[in-house]
């Protein structure tokens, strides 16, 4: 296996299997978004390709945790700390001084938009100004590999636009990045997306991949159907059917259509 990331994992938690002969697959420069709604299992991966949780089957490929960066989901700072205690603590953690330090903190604080905040305590900083603090401290020491779990729920638009821009950024500069997302348009803009629903994979490869990927096709109504088949959007509905699309139609039209229907095929 090339990159970074897992074959045929199996976790089990309590008695309860978390995951179940899941694979993925990350290269450094790429940004895989795994996606799947409350229970998935999809902060079990990610753990579990951070090393804090020993799979039960599988195999992990991952550099050594000095060359991890992880982001945990609402976490990653230390709030009773300021900004600039934070990037200090996380530095010498990582053996980081110096000129070095000083070009990298520069560069990140001003990527987050925190030059004018570093005084401040982290648990008096806005929710979206604080996940971009978490976000540069896990990529201080430049890692190989960045895993970051639902990085920017919760926070506000722009917030959002700027941790995209800044996973973006790391990936050109050669992370392979492995995020947990709760926003489909960002697991559009991915070079890879995994879906898990239940601990296993639903849909998995590039985003055209993982629509055309999709069991069935969906269509648009004014009106509700079958409701084991139906989900509301905005005014109108869609409605999955489990024939092949007619010739020349997509299956679906975006990744939201493309996991819900996913969902309904498999319970189907």
């Amino acid at each position: 296996m090339s990159g970074w990331g897992a074959t045929g994992l199996t976790v089990e938690r309590g008695g309860h299997t978390s995951l179940a002969d899941v694979s993925v697959t990350v290269e450094p420069g790429e940004i895989v978004a795994v996606v799947g709604g409350d229970g998935a299992g999809k902060t079990t991966l990610l753990r579990t390709l951070a090393g804090a949780i020993r799979p039960a089957a599988g195999e992990v490929s991952a550099p050594p945790l000095e060359r991890i960066g992880f982001m945990p989901t609402a976490a990653g700072v230390w709030r009773d700390l300021s900004v600039d205690e934070n990037i200090a603590f996380v530095a010498a953690a990582h053996g980081l001084a110096g000129a070095e330090l000083e070009e990298r903190r520069a560069a990140l604080l001003r990527g987050a938009g925190l030059e004018g905040a570093t005084t401040r305590l982290a648990r008096n900083l806005s929710g979206g100004m604080r996940q971009k603090l978490a976000f540069s401290l896990a990529m201080l020491h430049r890692p190989d590999l960045l895993i970051l779990d639902e990085p920017s729920t919760g926070v506000d638009p722009v917030s959002r636009v700027d941790l995209w821009r800044m996973v973006s950024l790391a990936a050109s500069q050669g992370a392979a990045v492995v995020m947990a997302t709760t926003y489909l348009d960002e697991a559009e803009r991915a070079h890879r997306v995994l879906v898990l629903n239940g601990g296993s994979v639903l849909l998995d490869g590039t985003p055209a991949e993982v629509l055309d990927g999709v069991p069935g096709h969906v269509v648009e109504a004014d009106a509700p159907g079958d409701p084991a088949r139906t989900w509301r959007r905005g005014r109108r509905y869609r409605v999955w059917s489990p024939e092949d699309p007619p010739t020349g139609a997509a299956r679906v039209s975006d990744i939201e259509d493309a996991v819900v229907a996913a969902a309904i095929a498999k319970g189907a």
